[in-house]
């Protein structure tokens, strides 16, 4: 059975407020739920960004879901820094915590002050920062000099059950790519071709673990407000890299974003007031093999999403099987 999960949007909504709302979306009938980790949002309209480490503890602890993060060593955390965050939640909730570590946006990563570096040093960067990783939840002492630096690492309390480390993709490359490393994929929603095509990328390089999607929607009673929502609230995340990559704050994501059109946010999002159009838009990525599915409801306002989802949308979903993908590993 599929597994469907709520994605916390941290860049939209305040801690304590989003601490209640996936509490609320696990008794409505939830799985699971993902977040990621950002300390800039995408728009001032947005506005806020709480620290998602912190705010995993409390929700994990709060709630019974498995957890997912995507987050980014290297720059702004030391990845001895990220393994050990990890490595503690997994001790305290084993078997309910995945991490999935990028290669980063400069609008996190620029608070440091440091260069920020071409996507192929940053992609070589993050995998030098996966072994380190690895090797510290496997109990080493590390010591490595590359593009980072860790000297002499150990954690002193390593998890009975290591997290997995999903990879973070949006291009068929990065999906290859990470075949060669990664315990899973994780992507957002995209044309079915282009979907299909990462997967089977990832796949044919010998990538294991569970396909999984974060899909951004937006329902309202009425399409004139799903559409209004969507608008207010997403218009800065429709663009391709590198865009999303190299801008540094939410003032520039304000500013490229004045002239997008409706159109455009369609692509990104999938805007319906019919309930019934949001299921069938959500088992097709089921059918094109994803096993984990993670709403995002773009809105702000998440307690009449999940009441409604929860009693129109999850029951269908439930019955829909995953196709053509491989099962190994746990996410």
């Amino acid at each position: 059975m599929a597994t469907i999960g709520f994605h916390a949007s941290h860049e939209q909504i305040s801690p304590g407020r989003l601490l209640k709302d996936v509490q609320l979306a696990e008794q409505a009938g939830f799985d699971a739920a993902m977040c990621s980790d950002h300390i800039e949002p995408w728009s001032a309209r947005q506005g806020h960004s709480g620290f998602a480490w912190s705010w995993l503890g409390a929700a994990l602890a709060t709630t019974g879901l498995r957890f997912g993060v995507v987050t980014a060593p290297g720059q702004r955390y030391h990845p001895a820094i990220i393994a050990h965050a990890s490595a503690t939640l997994a001790d305290m909730f084993p078997g309910r915590f995945w991490l999935a570590p990028g290669s980063g946006e400069f609008m996190n990563e620029h608070v440091t002050g440091e260069p920020w570096p071409p996507k192929e040093t940053r992609q070589r960067r993050l995998e030098e920062c996966v072994d380190i990783i690895r090797r510290l939840h496997a109990g080493e002492e590390v010591t490595h000099h590359g593009l980072v630096t860790a000297e002499r690492v150990r954690l002193w309390d390593v998890p009975a059950t290591r997290p997995a480390l999903i990879a973070p993709a949006v291009s068929v490359e990065t999906a290859r790519r990470a075949s060669a490393w990664a315990d899973g994929l994780v992507t957002v929603n995209q044309p079915g071709a282009k979907l299909q095509e990462m997967l089977a990328a990832y796949r044919d390089a010998g990538g294991r673990g569970k396909a999984v999607l974060q899909v951004h929607l937006s329902w309202a009673p009425t399409e004139q407000d799903a559409l209004a929502i969507a608008m207010d609230q997403w218009r800065t995340n429709v663009f391709a890299p590198p865009i999303p990559w190299d801008l540094p704050t939410a003032a520039h994501f304000d500013g490229v974003s004045a002239g997008v059109t409706e159109d455009q946010v369609r692509a990104a999002v999938n805007v319906s007031a019919h309930l019934q159009e949001h299921a069938e838009w959500l088992a097709s990525y089921l059918e094109l093999g994803f096993e984990e599915l993670y709403l995002h409801f773009v809105g702000q306002d998440q307690q009449p999403f999940i009441g409604a989802f929860a009693e129109h949308v999850l029951p269908e979903l439930r019955t829909a099987a995953p196709a053509g993908t491989e099962k190994v590993g746990a996410v």
